[in-house]
């Protein structure tokens, strides 16, 4: 299987092949409206900007699985972001990105590219000891820890990094340079 082979739906109901996204460089984000993370969404959209032109596509899929973060209907959501950070791109309807009802997408996703841990500093402490407290062996697993985790898809569909929310967005930048 390859990423192309599946599929998402549109805040509207629409079914979305990501063969649609095929030859582009692709940033698939699950995140949230109500978030210490959610200011990434400004630097998302200063990226979409400067690179859309170029064949960049940010997929974003909203999901409440995490502290209950994102409330509200994907319309809300919708808003939510568009009226405080602006977006350009659209954002799919809100999913679940790990257990039973998790999109297939993610599953594929974290098989392509495990969780490698937070990083260092301040945040990326914060962050183990949270995720530590939830579940004592999270390190082991590929699950999705929490919002704003990013997968970066090269041109020819190959998932190539994964950013934890720790992750510096500069260095989500260089990535996806780098591929177009």
């Amino acid at each position: 299987m390859s990423i192309y082979d599946y599929s998402l739906t549109t805040r509207k109901g629409e079914e979305v092949s990501l063969k649609n996204f095929e030859g582009k460089v692709m940033l698939v984000v699950n995140t949230a409206t109500g978030c210490g993370f959610t200011p990434q969404y400004e630097q998302l959209e200063e990226m979409y900007e400067k690179y859309h032109d170029r064949g960049f596509e940010i997929i974003d899929v909203p999901c409440n699985q995490f502290a209950g973060q994102t409330p509200g209907t994907d319309e809300e959501v919708h808003e939510f972001c568009t009226l405080k950070y602006k977006t350009q791109f659209d954002q799919f309807k809100k999913s679940d990105v790990n257990g039973e009802n998790q999109l297939p997408l993610f599953a594929y996703l974290k098989s392509q590219k495990g969780f490698e841990g937070f990083g260092k500093g301040v945040k990326a402490l914060a962050m183990s000891a949270m995720c530590k407290k939830i579940d004592k062996n999270y390190a082991s697993n590929p699950d999705i820890k929490w919002n704003f985790t990013k997968f970066a898809v090269d041109r020819s569909g190959n998932v190539v990094a994964r950013f934890e929310p720790t992750a510096k967005m500069e260095d989500v930048d260089a990535c996806v340079a780098s591929l177009l």
